[in-house]
C-alpha cells in the first residue's frame, strides 16, 4: 500500500476543513432566513382578513396622507395627486381633457383651472351652441375664472363629486375595501418598504400592499377590474390648508358654468 506524501494529506485535510466551514456558513445563513417576519411589525403572520382590518384601522386613525395615481370611474380615467386630512384637502386632478386643482377647508370647496377648462365646461353644457354672442360670453366668463379659486356652491351638482376627491374618509373608505374572498399574496417592497400583499378573489377583486415596517399602513392598491392603481404615502404628515385671498377668489353664484339644472 502506497502512503501519500505528507504534503498531499495536508492539502486534502485543508480542503475538507474548508468545505465543512463553507457548509456551516451556508446552513447558518439559511437558518437566519427561515423567519421572513423577523424585524417586521408582525402583520405578515396574520390572516388576510386581519391584515386588511389592520390596514383600514391604521388609515382611519392617521391624521393625513398623500394619495397619487389613477382612478377609473364611469369609463373616465382621473390622475390624482392629493394631500388629505380630516378637515380638508388639496391637490390636482387630471382628466382626459384638462387638469384642475382642488382646495377644501371644512365644507368650503374651491376649484382652480385655466380658461380652457372653463370654456370646455361651457361647451359640454350645450348652452348657446351655434350662437356667436353666447360663445363670446362664454369666452369672457372663462377668462374671468381662469387661474382663480372659484368657490363651488354646495347646491351645485358637481360639489359632491369634486369634494369626494378631497375627503380622506370618503376616498379611502371607497378604495381600501377588497372584493371577494381574501388571501395573502407575495411579499414585496413599495418605495423601499417591505410589504405583504392581500388579494381579493386572487387579485381579481383588487390587491392591497400593507407595510411590514412600523404601523401597517396601506401603501399601494391595485383596484379590481383594471380600475386604477394608487400609492399612499406621507401617512401622518400634517400640512397647512389656507383659504385663498379675496383677490384670488371668485364666487360665481349658485351654479358653476356648465352645471346642469
Amino acid at each position: 500500500m502506497s502512503v501519500l506524501p505528507w504534503s498531499g494529506r495536508a492539502r486534502r485535510a485543508a480542503l475538507a476543513a474548508s468545505l465543512c466551514v463553507g457548509l456551516a456558513v451556508l446552513l447558518t445563513a439559511c437558518g437566519e432566513d427561515e423567519d421572513p417576519d423577523k424585524g417586521t411589525n408582525g402583520a405578515g403572520k396574520l390572516t388576510a382578513t386581519q391584515i386588511e382590518k389592520k390596514a383600514q384601522t391604521a388609515a382611519d386613525t392617521a391624521g393625513a396622507v398623500r394619495l397619487s395615481g389613477s382612478l377609473v370611474s364611469k369609463g373616465q380615467t382621473y390622475k390624482l395627486n392629493m394631500r388629505l386630512k380630516e378637515n380638508g384637502g388639496m391637490g390636482s386632478v387630471t382628466s382626459k381633457s384638462s387638469t384642475f386643482q382642488l382646495l377644501r377647508i371644512e365644507d368650503t370647496l374651491y376649484l382652480k383651472a385655466d380658461a380652457g377648462f372653463w370654456k370646455h365646461a361651457d361647451d359640454e353644457s350645450g348652452s348657446g351652441k351655434g350662437s356667436a354672442a353666447s360663445s363670446d360670453e362664454d369666452a369672457s366668463v372663462a377668462g374671468k375664472l381662469s387661474d382663480k379659486y372659484v368657490k363651488v356652491p354646495q347646491e351645485d351638482p358637481s360639489y359632491k363629486q369634486l369634494s369626494g376627491f378631497t375627503d380622506k374618509s370618503v376616498l379611502l373608505d371607497g378604495l381600501l375595501t377588497l372584493h371577494g374572498e381574501l388571501s395573502k399574496g407575495d411579499r414585496d417592497r413599495i418605495g423601499g418598504v417591505r410589504t405583504i400583499k392581500v388579494n381579493g378573489s386572487e387579485g381579481a377583486g383588487g390587491t392591497l400592499d400593507v407595510s411590514l415596517e412600523g404601523t401597517p399602513y396601506p401603501l399601494q392598491l391595485v383596484r379590481a377590474g383594471g380600475a386604477g392603481t394608487v400609492t399612499l404615502t406621507d401617512w401622518g404628515k400634517d400640512f397647512e390648508v389656507e383659504a385663498p385671498t379675496k383677490e384670488q377668489t371668485v364666487d360665481y353664484g349658485s351654479r358653476l358654468p356648465g352645471s346642469a339644472g
